[in-house]
């Protein structure tokens, strides 16, 4: 089939670039040329492992096409996916004006039968919304259909989560519409379909049920750090119960990211305009704001002042295996650190690039070691395999003082202490 994505972006790319390697002739448009250009040559604006060779390989084998001919895409296209940012406005909803402005083109453009697919995470109602937009800008009266098909990637992961997907979900009313998605995702044995404004809601609802999880193994690591216990050894008898499963009950420092902060929040503010209470939601989101700073009050616990003190900040990015940064809780760490006058140091394996544009002053290193040399103490606050490697005794002799906070309970606690590091978890 032929298909066109409007925006290049994480979720556009990846599910262009899938898409091509299925066989489908796919054009993916964005108005930045210097990105465009780049793009024809196989370089990738962001990490995300294994997507450079996939982008290069159906370019050169002329399945992905790259332009910001939206016009000249549309006509060749069947499907049109918008999979522009809808990324958090200043009062905590979704920011629609990339999606307004996808919809305004595409109605100028548009001159025979499309479905028009919103797959980036939009508010319920935002369908109907580009819908509208779409038929009062349209200079040629054809008809068309918009549906929803939300994403469910995980960034370091989203080749493999869009070729072996948990579910397909399609949101549609019309039986047209219906049959072409059918036929696009012939090759998914998973496949949902429902109405639109129920597929809508089941990203966001999906994303906060995840975030309230994550939040709630967070309160309970707190509270295992009072009475003596350990979340870990909790956290594995609770994943035993088929009902609860042991995803997302890994205890640390929060949830962040491009999804679950701005969805949970976006969420939130759906309930209020619609008069209903979001209590678990906005709980979620007000646990996960404070266990962000956990690691700087353990500090403080131990180091009293910190100020003038060396600080080593072990990941960047919001998860291991990209190069993200989007309300990574290393932010809040860092920003925490400088407010109270400490010195950073820190290291990432992809996201320093991208740090380096917000804090530009501090301190960064490629290299772990260099990293902890004379440092007071660490903060790991990613996950990276590569830290699993770490020889601790080489680490102890370089630190000024041998003291880890180790945000994602990643270490071992008894092999640390026997080094002679004091060692900090989270819920343990």
């Amino acid at each position: 089939m032929k298909l066109c994505f409007i925006g290049s972006g994480y979720v556009g790319l990846v599910s262009a670039a899938c898409f091509a390697d299925l066989g489908h002739e796919v054009f993916c448009v964005d108005k930045d040329n210097v990105k465009i250009e780049s793009l024809k040559k196989g370089i990738v604006p962001f990490y995300e492992p294994g997507l450079g060779e996939l982008v290069k390989k159906n370019v050169e084998q002329g399945h992905l096409k790259f332009t910001k001919d939206l016009k000249e895409a549309l006509t060749s296209s069947n499907i049109v996916f918008i999979t522009v940012g809808t990324p958090s406005s200043y009062d905590r909803r979704a920011d629609l004006s990339q999606v307004r402005n996808a919809a305004f083109e595409i109605g100028k453009n548009i001159s025979d039968y499309k479905v028009i697919v919103n797959k980036s995470t939009v508010p319920v109602g935002t369908a109907d919304l580009v819908e509208k937009i779409i038929k009062e800008n349209q200079t040629k009266k054809v008809p068309f259909d918009v549906i929803s098909n939300p994403e469910f990637l995980r960034e370091g992961n989203a080749i493999y989560d869009f070729m072996n997907p948990d579910r397909v979900v399609i949101g549609t009313s019309s039986e047209k519409a219906k049959v072409i998605m059918e036929k696009l995702y012939s090759s998914f044995s998973k496949v949902m379909f429902t109405d639109v404004r129920s597929a809508e809601m089941i990203k966001y609802a999906s994303n906060a049920f995840l975030a309230t999880k994550v939040s709630f193994i967070n309160e309970v690591a707190n509270l295992c750090e009072k009475v003596g216990a350990d979340v870990t050894e909790v956290a594995k008898g609770m994943g035993h119960d088929k009902r609860i499963g042991a995803d997302f009950l890994n205890a640390g420092i929060g949830f962040s990211g491009s999804c679950f902060p701005k969805d949970t929040k976006a969420l939130a503010e759906i309930a209020k305009e619609n008069g209903c209470e979001s209590e678990i939601v906005s709980a979620a989101i007000k646990v996960n704001d404070k266990q962000k700073l956990i690691p700087i009050l353990k500090l403080k616990d131990i180091l009293g002042d910190i100020r003038g003190k060396t600080i080593g900040i072990l990941g960047l990015s919001f998860i291991p295996d990209t190069d993200d940064i989007r309300d990574a809780a290393s932010i809040d760490i860092i920003r925490a650190l400088l407010a109270e006058g400490a010195d950073v140091k820190a290291t990432d394996p992809v996201a320093t690039f991208n740090m380096k544009k917000m804090f530009p002053k501090l301190m960064y290193f490629e290299d772990v070691y260099e990293t902890v040399k004379n440092c007071d103490a660490l903060i790991l606050v990613t996950e990276w395999n590569e830290y699993k490697g770490i020889d601790f005794a080489k680490v102890k002799n370089l630190m000024r003082k041998p003291i880890i906070i180790d945000g994602r309970n990643l270490f071992n606690r008894e092999e640390l202490e026997k080094l002679g590091f004091y060692y900090e978890g989270i819920g343990r």
